[in-house]
């Protein structure tokens, strides 16, 4: 299943997310340390939805960013 925007081409990015532990030093600490780095993967709020392409009404994979500036014709 495809997991691109089919109007701006929006896609999957690759990020991580970083496991810190210690007391931070205004509470008293010495700081917090980085324990582990995860990958992720940061996902497009994709919406399947029925809209005019060139005058044919057609089931396409859209953004929420994309139907929300209008960038696409609903049917």
């Amino acid at each position: 299943m495809s997991t691109v925007c089919e109007i701006c081409g929006k896609t999957k990015v690759v990020g991580g997310t970083i496991t810190r532990k210690g007391l931070a030093k205004k509470k008293g600490g010495i700081g917090m340390h980085v324990v582990k780095s995860n990958k992720r993967i940061f996902k497009p709020n994709l919406q399947v939805m029925k809209a005019s392409v060139n005058g044919v009404v057609k089931r396409i994979k859209v953004c929420t960013s994309c139907i929300r500036s209008d960038k696409v014709q609903k049917a």
